[in-house]
């Protein structure tokens, strides 16, 4: 027996139990250990140490110690390893799959994030793909960098846990609802337990340690959330405010399949009004201006004369802004 059917084996028997099993138990239902004590010990950690590596909740439990050779048990929970049903239709779970086989991930964490990734492809009743690249596809269309913090993030997303980290000095506990890669950077979403409202996080920003807390499955994920990445506008480290903008009636279809329908707050003969919440106020300025004359910075006022005074900068021709 090599040693990937050893480790297939040994998952299931670590599934397929309703108490821990001591290590002699394991030994005897997976087979493939050498009859050597000291080799089976050893093989066995290496092969426990490479499944948590992988991202298999493999834990450690105390028994009876009137069992023999029974001071520690090990099992997986079901419910930590098999995410629930996310409701990925086939196109999804084809978009997930291509996704998948198309990006090579890189760094400390790509094992963590990979097995994320398939558990969530394979949630769904009706997966039919997998996110190993498919046999005679080629190289990966893009490699992303991926380290422990982005790991960890990405483990709190699948399987909708808190996250706890250092950010801007002090300790946040985020409920982590998507991460996003956007010119070279990852960006974390989710709702931060201290500002009681979502925010965005850059992840190489976001301090050790990095930590999933709580159980499993512990908040929904906004509706807003399946639209897709956060805008432009929201990825950056601007003091955040909250924009009113006014867009002519022509342009409203558009403009709202941009920001979404959970931006729009009045629609009327004059044009729909968006709130946008602005961390990135280069990003919304360009948004705006794809409008030329057809979208007006309401407020807050400061915002709207930073609007202006940009905007007079470029029409004067500013070598620093039109470079």
């Amino acid at each position: 027996m090599d040693r990937l059917e050893r480790l297939v084996n040994l998952v299931v028997a670590l599934l397929d139990t309703r108490r821990p099993l001591t290590r002699e138990e394991l030994r005897e239902r997976v087979g493939g250990y050498s009859d050597d004590e000291e080799a089976f010990r050893r093989n066995f950690e290496r092969d426990k140490e490479l499944l948590r590596d992988m991202g298999v909740p493999l834990l450690a439990e105390p028994l009876d110690p009137l069992v023999p050779d029974g001071a520690v048990g090990y099992r997986v929970p079901k419910d930590l390893y098999q995410l629930e049903d996310p409701g990925l239709d086939e196109e999804e779970l084809m978009a997930l799959s291509l996704a998948g086989s198309a990006v090579a991930l890189e760094g400390p964490g790509q094992a963590a994030v990979t097995s994320a990734l398939r558990k969530l492809a394979g949630a769904s009743a009706n997966a039919g793909g997998s996110i190993a690249r498919p046999e005679g596809q080629g190289a990966a269309l893009a490699d992303l960098p991926v380290g422990e913090t982005v790991a960890a993030l990405f483990a709190g997303v699948a399987a909708r846990q808190a996250v706890s980290f250092t950010y801007n000095g002090e300790r946040r506990v985020v409920d982590p609802y998507r991460l996003s890669y956007r010119q070279g950077r990852w960006y974390l979403a989710g709702y931060d337990h201290a500002r009681g409202a979502e925010r965005l996080f850059r992840a190489d920003r976001a301090g050790p340690p990095v930590a999933t807390e709580g159980p499993p499955g512990a908040f929904e994920l906004p509706d807003e959330v399946a639209g897709g990445p956060p805008p432009p506008w929201r990825l950056g480290d601007d003091e955040e405010v909250v924009a009113l903008v006014r867009v002519d009636p022509g342009y409203s279809e558009w403009a709202e399949r941009v920001a979404g329908q959970g931006a729009v707050v009045e629609r009327g003969t004059s044009g729909t009004y968006l709130e946008l919440r602005v961390t990135n106020r280069e990003a919304f300025r360009g948004f705006v201006l794809g409008f030329l004359e057809h979208a007006e910075v309401v407020g807050p006022p400061e915002l709207r004369e930073e609007m202006v005074e940009w905007l007079r900068t470029v029409a004067a021709g500013a070598p620093e802004v039109l470079r």
